[in-house]
């Protein structure tokens, strides 16, 4: 039997601003990955995106990003690692105090964005993640690129790890996400997306933007729910991997 935990990044409105159908995406994942003030949310946002978890009862995570809410955190920031430490740290804060307010409990941390790409391939600003991520509740699990140094870092601070793959990008041939000022790094079309989150499931591969066939183990796939059509592309997900005999559940209860 498959079993995939499905993950979306939710909760990344800001102010009167808001992205995609988070309510209507919960019916389809398993976990998600809550936006904590620094690429999008804010605190309304980040209670109500909380509170609709804990009634779907899907598993919560922090998603902090860089500070930069007019990139939408997707812009690349030179920061040290004392940095990405204390970022990271205070984004977690926020949203476990929202967590713990509304009766809940925070499962993991998945970084978003450019820190997510920076800390794949940058050691010291993994483990500086790894570092935060432990100091502040180290039962907390890390989510991770599969293969990168953040899921490393985490190992070597003793933090339960979850590899990530994406549904709905591209990869180039070193495992890497393909930047998304690459033509066609983001997927929209719901079958294609649905095709790449089986085949990550039942042959553990994904085929990189040079054609060639890589291995990917995968915890857990994301889906973005900031796209047009992301309520789609989540609807189709699910039913196609039930389909193709795939059981989506939270990865802890495998």
């Amino acid at each position: 039997m498959y079993t995939i935990d499905l993950n979306c990044d939710i909760g990344e409105g800001y102010g009167h601003y808001k992205f995609g159908n988070d309510a209507e995406i919960m019916n389809y994942v398993t976990s998600v990955n809550i936006a904590c003030g620094f690429h999008g949310g804010d605190p309304r946002i980040m209670r109500e995106t909380v509170l609709l978890a804990i009634d779907k009862n899907i598993a919560i995570g922090a998603h902090p990003g860089l500070p930069d809410l007019n990139g939408f955190g997707r812009r690349e920031i030179n920061i040290n690692p004392e940095e990405a430490y204390d970022l990271v740290v205070y984004q977690i804060g926020a949203l476990q105090a929202f967590v713990t307010a509304e009766g809940g409990v925070m499962q993991h941390v998945k970084p978003h964005g450019a820190l997510y790409n920076m800390a794949a391939k940058n050691k010291p600003l993994a483990e500086a993640i790894a570092k935060a991520i432990y100091k502040v509740n180290d039962e907390l699990i890390l989510f991770g690129l599969a293969g990168s140094a953040l899921i490393e870092a985490g190992k070597k601070f003793g933090l339960q790890t979850a590899a990530e793959a994406f549904s709905d990008r591209t990869y180039m041939c070193d495992g890497s996400l393909a930047s998304r000022y690459v033509v066609n790094s983001v997927l929209s079309d719901k079958e294609a997306v649905a095709k790449q989150a089986i085949r990550i499931v039942k042959e553990g591969k994904i085929k990189s933007n040079e054609g060639l066939d890589i291995d990917i183990k995968a915890d857990t796939i994301c889906l973005h729910g900031d796209g047009e059509n992301a309520l789609a592309i989540a609807r189709e997900i699910s039913v196609s991997l039930v389909e193709n005999g795939i059981t989506i559940s939270n990865f802890l209860q495998k």
